[in-house]
């Protein structure tokens, strides 16, 4: 939504509280959007909490009211990632059970209300065990996930890049690793990105999660592979243009920025908050950061906030109806987690 800078106020931008629910309160869960609702999964419900919750809310954004849903079999995990399938499934990717890093597949049919436990195929070559990484859909029945496996002992120095192939039919799921690697990356977020110019198409990059300022390449695909239909949010993308043009473009993005969130809104990457790398202390962010692919090379604009209540980290971000929402997170002190819903707000 675009308002009127404020008298004396130079282009802008902030978070506007429109809803506040402690079931919402949670940091390092999942939040989809599907048929208009935002389904959060998991998460931890305090810093320091080793136990992820194993509740499922879901949020009516039209009308500001969230609801536990009270679905068998719902997962306990966090540091997790989900992807919306068929228009009807919500499949809950890897993650932390309070004991182990996963790599199954579990799914909410939303509409028989209830989860269930997806079976490998044979062939399956799953990684060693996923948190804090990427699941990017693709399609109905694939999904390309991206990060780093095992846990600190078991860990390889470079990140994994696997293909995920979903059959909603048979319940069934089929990991394939790819030939390239990346990075060693947790934390890092993934933006499916069109390539403008002359030989058009798609790609996936991969922001943060390590000391690198420059995002990676997780996959590429030509024009008319990829037949996603991205949300359409016209008039935020219209006020994005505006904002990055009151800006200074660099082509150096943040160093070191992990558990932070990202939405692609058009060709740009919004990004905002997390914990930075690049310090000992106060790392808990409040900084937006939009990467703009109009032109080659991309470029980023960084937009910092003096508002410390806004610092966040383990939060997500959703786009609905032309309009981009802030979900969870713990604040400043990296154990409180906010009940709030934020819109984000953009003076011209």
């Amino acid at each position: 939504m675009a308002v009127a800078a404020p008298p004396g106020q130079a282009s802008g931008w902030a978070w506007r509280p429109v809803a506040r629910d402690a079931l919402l309160a949670r940091a390092f869960h999942s939040c989809t959007e599907l048929r208009g609702q935002f389904y959060l999964v998991g998460g931890l419900l305090a810093g320091g909490a080793r136990e992820p919750s194993s509740d499922t809310v879901v949020f009516d954004p039209a009308r500001g009211q969230a609801v536990r849903l009270g679905a068998q079999g719902t997962p306990a995990r966090s540091h997790h990632d989900a992807a919306p399938v068929g228009g009807r499934w919500l499949c809950v990717v890897g993650g932390w059970d309070g004991s182990r890093r996963l790599a199954t597949v579990t799914a909410l049919d939303t509409e028989r209300g209830v989860w269930e436990a997806w079976t490998a195929t044979p062939g399956d070559c799953p990684p060693a065990g996923l948190s804090s990484h990427t699941c990017t859909r693709l399609s109905d029945r694939e999904l390309r996930v991206a990060g780093r496996e095992g846990g600190i002992r078991t860990q390889r120095r470079y990140g994994s890049i696997y293909t995920l192939r979903l059959d909603p039919n048979a319940r069934t799921y089929c990991y394939k690793e790819e030939g390239c690697h990346t990075a060693s990356r947790s934390g890092h977020c993934a933006a499916l990105l069109q390539i403008p110019g002359p030989h058009p198409g798609h790609q996936l990059l991969l922001f943060g999660g390590c000391n690198l300022t420059e995002p990676e390449v997780a996959g590429h695909w030509s024009h008319g592979k990829i037949k996603e239909e991205p949300p359409v949010a016209p008039h935020l993308m219209e006020q994005l243009a505006r904002l990055v043009s009151s800006g200074q473009g660099s082509q150096k993005g943040p160093q070191g920025l992990r558990h932070h969130s990202c939405s692609v809104v058009g060709p740009f990457a919004v990004l905002f908050g997390g914990e930075t790398l690049s310090r000992a202390r106060d790392t808990i962010c409040n900084d937006l950061y939009i990467y703009d692919t109009r032109k080659s090379p991309p470029l980023w604009f960084h937009f910092p906030c003096a508002d410390r209540r806004l610092k966040r980290v383990g939060h997500r971000t959703c786009l609905w109806n032309d309009q981009l929402y802030l979900i969870g997170g713990f604040g400043e002190d990296g154990r409180t987690a906010s009940p709030q819903v934020c819109i984000l707000d953009l003076f011209i």
